[in-house]
Formats: C-alpha cells, structure tokens, sequence
C-alpha cells in the first residue's frame, strides 16, 4: 500500500493462545511491515516451549523484533524494553512503514502507547525481604499480601508473576499506600497513532484452545525444557505459569497431570486478566482472529 505520511502502530492484542501470532504474520505480509513483541516472556531465549514462542520460520516470516532477544540471566524490564521497542518503531516509520506491535503484556503495550508510570525510590532492604518471603513462604503468602492491601491492582495483575506481585508489594510496603495509585492516567506524548485490535471470542472456546496448547506443550518437550533450566529456577523470569509448575513435578511434589492441570488452570485464569486489562486499558472494538478481512478493513478505514 501506498507510504503514509503520518505515523501509525497497529496493536494487536488479545488473551493468551487465542492466535495473535498467527494473524500477526497475515497483517504483515498485507501491510508490507514487521511485528515487534509485546511479549515479556518470549525475549527470553532459553524459554520457548512454555511460552509458545514462535518458530524461527514464523519469526522470520515476520521479521520479528525482541523474540528470542536477550538470556535469563540479563536483567531486563519494562523501561528497557520500551527504550529497544521504541528505536525500532522510530526505524520503521522512517522507512515507512506501519509497525505492527503483538503480544499480551499489557505492561509492555501501555510502555509503548503511554508511557511507563513514575514510581518511588524503593530500599534495598524491602526488596530482600520480599525475595526472602517468595523463597521461604511460597508466592501464594504474596498473593495474599497483595489482594489484602491492594485488591484493585490484584484483580488485574499477572498475580503468577512474582516479578510483577514483588514490583507492587515493594512500593506498597515503602510508601504504604496502594500500588494503583501511582498507576497514572497520564499519557506520554507519542508521535505515532495506535490502531488497537482486540481479540476476542467464547469463553468456552478459548478455554479449549488453552487446555489444548498446554497438552501440545507437553508433547513438544515441556519436561526437558524446565529441566534443562533447573540450575536457574531461582531467576524471577522462570517463576512464572508453564514453568513453576514442571518444577513442582520434578520436586515431586505433585504428578505429572496434576502439574499439566495447574498449568492449564492458571493460564485461564491468565487469559481472564488480560481480556479484564484490555476491557479497562483499551478502547476499541473487538474481533475474532478469524475475521481477518475484517480486521483488514478496519485497520485501513483507521489511516487518514
């Protein structure tokens, strides 16, 4: 399609497993563009059965961006990743193009769109007092914490990633107010348009999607993958849904279809907070990930 003078960033987003990836590619190969991920687990190299990361045809079909990015061991955050996502969009649009960026961390969508919220200055000490909390007293003693002082933030949180519940309980517990109150509604200034697309269906549906993507994982080498990844269980990066159950059954704490239960359990649970997020967070229309022609006509009808 013709260059557009003025800047846009299709946001394709959605619940987890309910095929953004796969619609990703269609939109690219339609607009000529790349995709970037918004994605905080797939730019992790080591973690790719578990995150359902995308094949390397996939990613190079789409020449995707921050897949398969950096290692576990390197510490990486939102602010990092919104600096590196930003220099490619900025790339892109000199070249002009319309970037299509993918993914369902809403943290990482509201990075780019918005802009990150200020947060306080937090000691040392709390943050190794949390640490300490998760290793001694599990993470659901931190979920607890979270819910109790700050239900608002918890009822939209990735309450499974203990980076995320030790980032809100170490501002709660510095500044003894809730974490939700610095979450601010003030948007950075962007010199781009974001034309978001909402995916959605059934719950049922997606549920079934959920529940049969967690058995595809397992049959690809889920085990393996974790095990080959036990000398750094302790990163935060790996104490997340996929992977913190494998290590309960290899602890053997609980069975293997326990373990494939509880992974399927908390990814519906996952997907429930997202599709909750992008009901609050955005405002757009929403469509089935078959409706591509639709999506199409859209996304187009939204360029001036």
């Amino acid at each position: 399609m013709p260059i557009n003078p003025h800047k846009y960033l299709i946001v394709l987003t959605g619940p987890t497993a309910i095929g953004k990836t796969a619609l990703s590619l269609e939109l690219v190969e339609h607009f000529d563009s790349i995709i970037i991920s918004a994605d905080s687990r797939q730019v992790y190299k080591e973690m790719s059965i578990g995150t359902a990361k995308p094949s390397a045809d996939e990613r190079q079909r789409g020449k995707m961006q921050l897949v398969d990015h950096i290692s576990i061991e390197t510490p990486y955050s939102a602010g990092i990743y919104e600096k590196e996502a930003m220099a490619i969009i900025h790339k892109s649009h000199e070249e002009g193009q319309i970037p299509i960026l993918c993914g369902g961390t809403g943290l990482y969508i509201k990075a780019i769109c918005e802009g990150l919220d200020k947060m306080p200055a937090i000691e040392k000490e709390i943050i190794e007092t949390l640490d300490e909390n998760l290793e001694q007293k599990g993470l659901s003693v931190l979920q607890a914490e979270l819910e109790a002082k700050d239900p608002q933030y918890y009822a939209r949180a990735d309450i499974q990633n203990s980076y995320r519940v030790i980032r809100a309980l170490s501002v709660i517990r510095q500044t003894g107010k809730p974490f939700s109150s610095y979450l601010s509604q003030t948007k950075a200034e962007r010199k781009f348009t974001p034309i978001y697309i909402v995916l959605d269906m059934e719950r049922a549906q997606l549920y079934d999607r959920i529940n049969q993507r967690v058995l595809a994982m397992v049959e690809e080498g889920l085990i393996k993958e974790v095990e080959s990844l036990i000398p750094y269980r302790d990163l935060r990066a790996l104490n997340t849904v996929g992977y913190s159950e494998v290590f309960e059954y290899l602890d053997g704490n609980v069975s293997l279809d326990e373990a494939i239960n509880l992974i399927q359990r908390n990814s519906r649970r996952y997907a429930k907070r997202q599709s909750t997020w992008n009901r609050n967070q955005i405002t757009s229309s929403s469509f089935h990930p078959s409706e591509l022609s639709k999506i199409i006509s859209y996304i187009e009808g939204e360029l001036k």
